[in-house]
């Protein structure tokens, strides 16, 4: 017998045995779930699981998060779920995220239903399919540069805040297809805010000169997923994308995380042969949609 059902305070031992097993695509599900818990009063990080069980068993789940993004980890059942979380939350759908082919069965499912989810032409931020590549931070390829202490790699300070966040502002232009705003520079702004705080952003510099970004835009106790890697276009094609991740995850490994996530686009050369060379392998597929909010919304 199956049973779909809101998530509530005490599941978390039972999602926790099913996202596990599938980390590398559960990432923000996991780290999300671990850092706000599963109430949701609308607050950064939290949101609306659903759960599919068989038995006492978790097989499948969708979330509809505080910034409205729906992630699904459903190998099974997911036009229910997302259909679930979606009433449950009462919220918007404004993004889709999860292994490539669960995020077309959900926009199958969601397009149906117009007021859900709207994938016209022009209501699309971003669509892509991206490669999923997974590294054991003990096979970590350490860079030139990092290891002759050439360039350092440092978390985060307050004095960094203005320039990492003209260069995340320029990343979501860039990366997420973002249109530039005074709402677009508030949000990052206190993004980099709350980076600075959590430690989980890094700076390379080259001769003191900060060069590049990157940042875990999940954790938890056993992987990091990588994310908002950034250097300007003209200090590009010198290492330091790939030396700023690898000074991350030094950090990461020194502190016991075992492993790290991240995804990058099928089309970006430069980011794979970068990632791969840190040691890095594909290992999959994973899709982010993105939904332009409606005018006034």
């Amino acid at each position: 017998m199956t049973e779909i059902r809101v998530l509530q305070p005490g599941d978390e031992a039972a999602l926790e045995a099913f996202l596990l097993p599938r980390i590398e695509t559960s990432m923000f599900l996991l780290g999300n779930m671990r850092a706000a818990g599963l109430v949701d009063g609308g607050e950064f990080l939290q949101g609306t699981y659903v759960a599919v069980f068989d038995g006492d068993k978790i097989v499948g789940v969708a979330a509809h998060y505080w910034n409205d993004n729906l992630i699904v980890q459903a190998p099974v059942h997911i036009e229910a779920l997302c259909a679930a979380a979606i009433e449950a939350s009462g919220r918007r759908v404004g993004g889709l995220l999860g292994p490539a082919g669960q995020v077309q069965a959900a926009i199958d499912a969601l397009a149906v239903a117009k007021d859900a989810l709207d994938v016209a032409e022009d209501t699309i931020q971003l669509d892509e399919t991206e490669y999923l590549y997974s590294l054991a931070l003990a096979d970590l390829l350490v860079p030139e540069g990092l290891r002759t202490g050439r360039l350092v790699g440092r978390r985060l300070q307050p004095r960094d805040q203005d320039q990492v966040t003209e260069w995340l502002v320029a990343f979501a232009l860039e990366s997420l297809g973002a249109e530039d705003s005074p709402q677009l520079w508030e949000r990052t702004r206190a993004n980099v805010e709350r980076k600075v705080e959590q430690g989980t952003t890094w700076i390379l510099e080259d001769g003191g000169r900060p060069v590049s970004t990157s940042g875990f835009n999940t954790t938890t106790a056993e992987a990091v997923q990588i994310g908002g890697v950034f250097t300007p276009p003209e200090l590009r094609s010198r290492g330091y994308g790939r030396a700023v991740v690898a000074a991350s995850l030094l950090d990461a490994r020194a502190e016991g995380v075992a492993s790290s996530i991240l995804f990058t686009g099928v089309d970006n050369l430069p980011a794979q042969k970068s990632y791969e060379a840190l040691g890095y392998r594909h290992i999959g597929d994973y899709r982010l949609l993105l939904v332009r909010a409606p005018e006034g919304g």
